[in-house]
């Protein structure tokens, strides 16, 4: 259910950063939407638990839930992200889908995580499911446009196919890290360090790219940051703290996906 419900949450910040890069450039929206996050959980946080930071997370749930964030957001983004400057948004979900299996051969490796084969059957079926569903939307796009082709054809960017995988890799990489680093720890405040470690990893990033005055001209961007802030809730808030329930109650395998269903919802 909270992997179902994380599909959702997702495909509204997709829909709203794509909107938000579009005006405002991929790395100052990945910036801004974690910050903004930042401040969302702090003050929940603060009101909830009297906390504004996470103080109470052990050494380890500090260290492996930073790693989660670096890889997640900053890896994993970054490369979404600049796939879909080479390649379209639906090659990129395609390969983005793989991220399902390789979450579930990670957790296997390194969690233990077992699945049965009603579950890897699932998994295979649902993967297949939204790879038909992308291919065959690419054949009615060409035959709308007068494409005459028997075959389906793609037409991509190496570098943007590889940028897109590495994408993928970020993301499972990302979540069975979230689950080794959580254990036992409150879900909500396990995603605030996530948060906290994905800020800074963007900003060191865009220091070193030199790319702080693109962040002002977004920030006094008025329309742009609506988008922004509307994928922050949805996305870092709301869809990054239901991943991990999900995660919580079952095998990453099955929730990556579960949350891989995103194309289809859009």
């Amino acid at each position: 259910f909270f992997a179902l419900l994380t599909a959702f949450f997702w495909t509204a910040t997709s829909l709203s950063f794509q909107q938000a890069t579009r005006k405002l450039g991929s790395l100052a929206v990945n910036v801004l939407r974690l910050i903004i996050a930042f401040f969302i959980f702090g003050i929940i946080s603060y009101f909830t638990r009297g906390l504004f930071l996470p103080t109470d997370a052990t050494e380890s749930n500090w260290i492996w839930m930073s790693v989660s964030g670096l890889v997640g957001f900053v890896f994993g983004d970054y490369f979404l992200f600049k796939s879909y400057e080479l390649i379209s948004a639906r090659i990129s979900m395609l390969l983005m889908s793989l991220s399902a299996p390789m979450a579930a051969i990670i957790g296997w490796s390194i969690l233990g995580e077992t699945m049965s084969l009603l579950s890897i059957s699932a998994m295979l079926l649902t993967i297949g499911g939204i790879m038909v569903v992308i291919t065959e939307k690419k054949k009615l796009d060409d035959q709308k446009a007068g494409v005459k082709n028997k075959k389906l054809q793609f037409s991509f960017s190496p570098k943007g196919m590889l940028f897109a995988f590495l994408g993928s890799v970020g993301q499972a990489m990302g979540l069975v890290l979230s689950k080794y680093g959580m254990q036992d720890y409150n879900v909500f405040a396990a995603t605030q360090i996530r948060i906290i470690a994905g800020s800074i990893g963007f900003i060191l990033l865009i220091t070193l790219l030199k790319r702080w005055p693109n962040v002002k001209i977004a920030i006094a961007d008025s329309n742009g940051m609506k988008f922004v802030l509307i994928g922050s809730i949805f996305g870092p808030f709301l869809g990054v703290y239901t991943s991990l329930l999900a995660i919580k109650y079952t095998t990453v395998g099955i929730a990556s996906t579960i949350m891989a269903i995103i194309p289809i919802l859009i």
